[in-house]
């Protein structure tokens, strides 16, 4: 748990530090808003979206887009952590998971997906 929040911390600094990536790769354009908001796309404990349902080729391009992003983020932090690409991916997951995914909202925690309620999300253990 120590290093997890560790981790998030460091995470926080870069955008802190004005880190414009991170700012990129957590704004969704339309077709990102638009496919989590019908349910189509959703947040994963893994740190990445994913596809509830088969997507269109636009949904697939958009959210590769913001997936990559993500990945270059959390291998910038993992690098300067000293931790894997991975810990840092999930630890990011669960903030998401967390912070991101609204009552209506489409989201996976290891099992099937779900639709968030009112209620706040039940995160998986790795989350502490």
């Amino acid at each position: 748990m120590k290093r997890r929040m560790k981790i998030l911390i460091a995470g926080g600094l870069l955008v802190a530090m004005g880190g414009a990536g991170v700012a990129l790769a957590q704004n969704d354009d339309g077709v990102v808003a638009s496919a989590r908001a019908s349910g189509d796309v959703g947040e994963q404990a893994d740190g990445y979206l994913g596809f509830v349902t088969a997507p269109s080729s636009a949904v697939k391009s958009a959210v590769d887009a913001v997936n990559i992003k993500r990945r270059a983020i959390y291998t910038d932090i993992a690098a300067k952590q000293n931790a894997t690409v991975q810990e840092v991916a999930a630890a990011r997951g669960c903030d998401q998971l967390a912070k991101r995914v609204a009552p209506g909202q489409k989201y996976r925690t290891g099992g099937g997906w779900q639709t968030r309620g009112a209620a706040p999300i039940d995160l998986p253990a790795i989350c502490g």
